[in-house]
């Protein structure tokens, strides 16, 4: 690993932290791979630092920037983890995107068998693999694909319902139907009308943060939006819905609002609100490992993609968390960059800082 701190000479890469580089190498970390290559004198080869190699004396042991440094230095790769070559999770990932390619341009979800095979490798081995970069099963990820396809079409007038779920790829209309309501928060037909025939009940509240918006299908509330201007907020609602009977709350909807307001005011307190939450398989896992991270405490990304089984899919847990539309109750103001640092919030990152501090108030007070 590097060191900042040590001046370089200009144009040449800074030196290597040795005690840092050993310690990576100690831990075996993948998350050094690509950062330096070690070798080993005794041996007369250079390894990644997450080689399952036996570990190595440190007076043998010497760090290099990159493959070709080493190699310069007489040091030969090792045939164990071949640090000259893509890494294990470079392939494994290359595998994977050639796997969803296949079952995006299959008119059928594609056997598991295929897909292993394809890869080159055992079903139980590519399922375990596919998951483990994606977040989903390859079928949970097909079956995603054919309702974006489905969703796209029913967008496209010149489509009815039935021509556009069975181009998305459904051998059946019922197998779309059922699960329509938990994708889409309404029937396919209403979904693609802009809304229409679907009710929603909304209201905008004060808080200290702003205004809030409240919206709620019959199913529980499908967004809690916070903002500075109340007609903003309501535009983002009817962009999202067009055509849907958006109507004002009764008194009965006034103690969800309450609830929802009462969560920005302490975000840290139980609330029994019903959620329609929907979005993706993938989403729908973020989303949920959001909700387990305890009040007071922050999680990154990474931590987050590992909790749900993806511990590559850092990235794409940022996308889900960005697309969150149920602010405080599905907690995004809990994650944060790898250093702590706080990373964008769909709702303004002193929102975001205001919301966490006030957990951690809660949580210090006896």
């Amino acid at each position: 690993m590097r060191n900042p701190d040590l001046d370089a000479a200009a144009g040449a890469p800074p030196p290597l932290d040795a005690a840092a580089c050993f310690a990576a190498v100690a831990r075996r970390d993948r998350a050094a791979d690509g950062l330096f290559v070690y070798a080993v004198r005794t041996t007369g080869v250079y390894c990644r630092p997450s080689c399952a190699a036996r570990p190595a004396l440190p007076k043998n042991v010497s760090f290099h920037p990159t493959c070709a440094a080493a190699e310069e230095a007489g040091f030969r790769p090792c045939r164990r983890c071949r640090p000259n070559e893509a890494s294990l999770a470079e392939r494994q990932a290359e595998a994977v995107a050639r796997a969803c390619r296949l079952i995006e341009a299959a008119e059928s979800p594609p056997a598991l068998a295929d897909l292993a095979a394809a890869a080159g490798s055992s079903p139980y081995h590519f399922h375990r693999v596919f998951k483990q970069v994606t977040g989903v099963t390859p079928q949970a990820y097909g079956a995603g694909r054919r309702a974006a396809r489905a969703v796209a079409s029913l967008r496209q007038e010149d489509r009815t319902v039935t021509e556009a779920i069975y181009e998305a790829g459904y051998g059946a209309a019922s197998r779309f139907y059922d699960a329509a309501p938990e994708r889409l928060g309404m029937t396919p037909t209403a979904y693609r009308r802009g809304g229409e025939g679907a009710a929603i009940r909304f209201a905008v509240g004060a808080c200290s943060l702003g205004h809030v918006l409240v919206a709620a299908t019959e199913r529980g509330v499908c967004a809690i939006l916070l903002g500075d201007d109340p007609d903003a907020l309501l535009r983002d609602l009817q962009d999202r819905f067009p055509k849907a009977a958006l109507t004002g709350g009764d008194a009965a909807f006034d103690a969800t609002v309450a609830l929802a307001i009462g969560l920005v005011e302490a975000p840290g307190a139980a609330a029994a609100l019903p959620l329609d939450i929907g979005g993706t398989a993938f989403q729908q896992r973020v989303w949920q490992a959001l909700r387990a991270i305890p009040p007071g405490r922050t999680a990154t990304y990474a931590e987050i993609a590992r909790a749900i089984g993806a511990p590559s899919a850092a990235r794409a847990v940022a996308l889900a968390c960005g697309a969150n539309p149920i602010a405080v109750a599905v907690p995004c103001h809990r994650v944060v960059r790898q250093d702590g640092s706080l990373s964008g919030y769909r709702w303004g990152i002193a929102r975001k800082q205001a919301l966490l501090d006030r957990e951690r108030d809660a949580a210090d007070r006896p």
